[in-house]
């Protein structure tokens, strides 16, 4: 039996409901953080695209506070982990304890148990603590002791870190930077945001006045919304066209994963909705390309010494990679 088409008026309020908790969430969180309202709706692209977001950028200007204003604005579990050198695999995961009463060990969960994972300069935290994230994020679940326990949905991984160059800092391994869907910086602020700012927070904390506009059910299920979002063949030939271009590029010496295509997609389908589009377009993945591709990629060595970068060479793919015709809606 062929399931039965979607409703297109059912699909256009699903639709708009996505891009109203889209819009609400945005301006939630704009409350907090001035001037940035691109790096802002990149966060909540990767909230409804099912992904994990990396913030990267010098100390001060607001990573931390981007990651707790998205999780405030969203009324469910939220736990935050402070990632120090001395942080253990198990404080992540969790560890079972014995239980004297019960003469049994006693599972006890680790912070990685809520719906949104705050996890504060992740790169200051070993690689061995750094890598007990990467089940939860790739399968969410949790191995220990031979035991695996599911993690709730929606569940998101939101980290911070600074700079390599910073002191007391490590490198996130490859695998690890992988399974973040996008990473953003925030940059400094405009003169008159940060004028702005000195009066909002100056007078007090507007992280503690931020009401949530949205809970864990409504995320869930405006994500199924998202998951219908067409795309087209061609923007799917086209999105693997992009990732297969990193991995020939002449300045890189690791090129994005098939993991990168499907995140590079997903992305894309909720970058349409919140535009209320139920078809993806080339234009979301240019959009998106250098948020979750660049991170994933190492250049060569000549390429350090001419000091190039990772979006420089996504921006060279995506202005030689031939972008499909604009024929990308939903057919009828």
């Amino acid at each position: 039996m062929t399931p039965r088409a979607k409703n297109p008026r059912s699909a256009d309020m699903e639709l708009k409901a996505v891009a109203g908790a889209g819009h609400r969430i945005t301006d939630a969180i704009e409350t907090v953080i001035e001037g940035k309202s691109e790096a802002i709706r990149l966060a909540v692209t990767v909230l409804l695209a099912e992904g994990h977001l990396l913030v990267e950028d010098v100390p001060g200007v607001g990573k931390t506070m981007l990651a707790k204003a998205l999780a405030r604005s969203i009324d469910c579990t939220v736990r935050r982990v402070q990632f120090t050198p001395d942080l253990l695999p198990s404080d992540i995961t969790g560890v079972s304890v014995y239980n004297q009463n019960n003469r049994d060990f006693e599972f006890k969960p680790g912070a990685i148990f809520a719906n949104i994972v705050v996890g504060d300069e992740i790169n200051r935290a070993s690689p061995k603590t750094q890598s007990a994230l990467l089940e939860c994020m790739e399968e969410r679940q949790v191995t220990v002791d031979g035991v695996t326990y599911e993690l709730e949905a929606p569940f998101m991984v939101i980290a911070t870190q600074n700079p390599v160059e910073m002191e007391g800092t490590y490198p996130l391994p490859e695998a690890q930077r992988d399974r973040f869907t996008a990473r953003i910086a925030l940059g400094y602020p405009s003169p008159d945001a940060e004028l702005s700012m000195l009066d909002s927070h100056g007078a007090g904390e507007p992280l503690e006045d931020l009401e949530p506009v949205s809970d864990d059910l409504e995320i869930a299920k405006i994500i199924q919304a998202v998951r219908t979002v067409h795309v087209a063949d061609s923007v799917r030939t086209y999105a693997v066209d992009l990732v297969t271009a990193t991995r020939n590029h002449p300045d890189l010496r690791l090129g994005a994963s098939p993991r990168a295509t499907l995140h590079l997609l997903r992305a894309g389908r909720a970058w349409a909705a919140l535009e209320e589009r139920d078809y993806v377009a080339p234009d979301d993945l240019q959009t998106l390309a250098d948020a979750v591709l660049s991170h994933r990629l190492l250049l060569s060595a000549e390429a350090q010494i001419a000091r190039r970068t990772t979006s420089m060479v996504v921006a060279d793919i995506l202005a030689t990679v031939p972008v499909p015709a604009r024929t990308a809606r939903r057919p009828a």
